[in-house]
């Protein structure tokens, strides 16, 4: 289940499954159902069960779940204001088939509560939560139960992820048929807790009509594009990465960048150094080659030999006139490239220039920009989501964007997009953006495609800090890839 459905395409699939025979009121059965079923494993123990149910089929959902709840021996306040015969139909119908006693949605009903369950709003809430529900939301996160949510917790915009006025931090939430992006963007990640897909009944087929480009960053996305080593190859199909390196008292950089092009499968990797690095560069490579490139006219003559495929230059380079001239002429050269850090902030008083030099060539550009870099070359670029603002910028630079953060997107120029699932704090440490700018290089250097490289790269570079968890380094990431690998190829 890959595809990300925002509340707009959600409602399509609900609209196509009703159309294709699934009535609406099967399906709310069902949520509801997945819903009090996650209530019973987690707390089969507990005895009050506080119910809120708000004025859509989110509280249609709450009323189904009421009741099996109420079925399975639960003490259960359901809480709702207005008349359940106004709720939309299928809602209203659930609330109808609901034995228990309705209570006012109140603060107070929420004390000696053990469970929570939060049906206010759904994925589509299109206003701030103010006035009296906003304070019915602070209550539930305060009173110290456990909530579950329905659909996405009340509050959260599920398909930006944004919080709206407020919204509920919830344990679990259980939503239905597919992720949808607020559950993985920030905010939005950090108010879902555990998140459970239920199958309400809706085909997969129904996906066809609905054509959702968003999806979850996980094998699943590209597995099968992933470029294994074949029993007649050799390390020159296997591509050669190069990485440019800063000045001597900037080198570490590179050669973090050269390890995880190499640890990934680069065939051969070559740190290219200015003349006064080179001694440094040489006192810590080995298996990676060095070669000097100084300034733009040494790049250019070790890019002549176009065997070298791949180029990075970014991490460590210094900003400034010479890197954007170096920027240019590897450019021109025509290898697969990834752009990172000072690269990128180099061309931030000229970024035209450099969408110009990227959309009229034919060989993958991928760059690697935090929200901070992101902001100085994209600052004109604006969108309603994270993901919005990835799309925005590919569309206009003409290169696969990696915006990074514990919501990575990885965004194509086509409209495509992925966000990542496996981000880890651990991850925030120095360096740990170069090893990942390094993997993206391998994966180029071995012909993948650039949002592919991307995608690939940022979830084994995810994989590898969890493997190793407290105390990471970014000396570490290299190092972890090949139980990455073992494991990826395994599964």
């Amino acid at each position: 289940m890959l595809e990300l459905l925002t509340a707009k395409e959600m409602g399509l699939a609900d609209k196509l499954a009703i159309e294709g025979g699934v009535p609406g009121a099967v399906l709310m059965e069902n949520a509801g159902r997945s819903v009090a079923d996650e209530v019973s494993l987690r707390f089969l123990d507990a005895s009050t069960v506080a119910i809120l149910c708000g004025p859509g089929n989110n509280g249609g959902d709450g009323f189904v779940a009421a009741r099996y709840l109420l079925e399975r021996g639960y003490f259960v306040r359901l809480c709702f204001d207005g008349d359940p015969r106004a709720l939309p139909p299928d809602a209203a119908a659930m609330a109808a088939r609901y034995s228990g006693e309705i209570h006012p949605l109140d603060p107070a009903l929420l004390d000696r509560a053990d469970v929570i369950v939060d049906g206010l709003f759904g994925a589509g809430l299109s206003r701030p939560i103010d006035g009296k529900m906003a304070e019915l939301v602070d209550a539930a996160n305060a009173s110290g139960a456990p909530i579950i949510a329905i659909d996405v917790p009340s509050g959260i915009d599920g398909t930006t992820g944004a919080v709206r006025g407020t919204a509920i931090r919830a344990l679990s939430t259980v939503t239905f048929f597919r992720l949808k992006p607020g559950h993985l963007l920030m905010p939005g990640q950090l108010h879902c807790g555990e998140i459970h897909v239920a199958n309400i009944g809706i085909p997969d087929d129904v996906l066809k009509s609905v054509q959702p480009a968003l999806f979850a960053n996980e094998p699943g996305l590209w597995r099968d594009r992933f470029p294994w080593p074949t029993v007649e190859g050799h390390k020159y199909l296997r591509g050669h990465a190069v990485v440019a390196s800063g000045p001597e008292d900037a080198t570490g950089a590179a050669r973090l960048a050269a390890r995880g092009a190499l640890r990934v499968g680069a065939g051969l990797v070559t740190v290219a150094s200015p003349r006064n690095a080179l001694a440094v560069n040489a006192a810590h490579l080995t298996a990676i080659m060095l070669r000097e490139a100084d300034g733009p006219r040494g790049l250019e003559a070790l890019l002549a030999d176009t065997r070298k495929n791949a180029f990075l230059i970014g991490p460590g380079h210094g900003v400034g006139e010479e890197t954007r001239a170096m920027v240019l002429t590897a450019i021109r050269a025509g290898p697969a490239m990834v752009l990172d850090a000072d690269a990128l902030t180099s061309f931030a008083e000229t970024p035209e220039q450099l969408f110009e030099a990227v959309r009229a060539r034919r060989s993958p550009v991928v760059m690697t920009p935090h929200e901070g870099e992101f902001a100085r070359l994209f600052g004109t670029v604006r969108g309603a989501s994270k993901a919005d603002r990835a799309r925005a910028a590919a569309a206009l630079s003409g290169a696969t964007v990696v915006l990074k953060g514990p919501d990575t997107v990885i965004a194509a120029p086509d409209g495509s997009a992925a966000i990542d699932t496996n981000g880890t704090p651990w991850l925030a440490t120095a360096g740990s953006g170069d090893v990942l700018a390094g993997m993206v290089l391998g994966l180029l250097a071995q012909g993948v495609p650039g949002f592919s490289a991307g995608s690939m790269a940022v979830w084994m570079h995810g994989e590898a800090a969890k493997l190793f968890g407290p105390g990471l380094i970014a000396e570490d990431l290299p190092e972890l890839v090949p139980e990455v690998l073992a494991n990826l190829e395994e599964s």
